[in-house]
């Protein structure tokens, strides 16, 4: 199975990693399959690399996909949550919600607003 910043790279692209193993599977389904399976550190890494090479070029679905579940694995890390909040406000307004209350948790377990940077 490819790696996950393979399968992202796929995504982006709309084809198919080269290491990818014969079949039907669309590359879309090759990642969520991945990603839904994947430790919140290769989530991340596979976020900071595509993202720092191509900015708008993962689909929002992807990474809010791939936020989630990093969040749902680590629940308490106010770094992540803040991260993800980040993300979401890149792309709202539909999810500013969704990212003042990350914000507000991560701001609940570390004891305050972080200054931004």
């Amino acid at each position: 199975m490819p790696d996950l910043i393979s399968l992202a790279r796929a995504v982006m692209a709309g084809g198919r990693p080269a290491d990818a193993e014969p079949g039907f599977a669309l590359p879309e389904h090759e990642f969520v399959q991945a990603v839904s399976y994947a430790d919140a550190d290769a989530i991340r890494e596979m976020l900071r690399v595509v993202i720092a090479e191509d900015w708008s070029g993962l689909p929002v679905w992807a990474r809010n996909l791939s936020y989630r579940i990093a969040c749902l694995q680590r629940p308490d890390d106010a770094d992540l949550l803040r991260e993800a909040a980040a993300d979401l406000y890149n792309f709202g307004p539909d999810w500013d919600d969704i990212a003042a209350g990350l914000q507000a948790r991560a701001d609940r377990i570390d004891g305050g607003p972080k200054p931004r940077t």
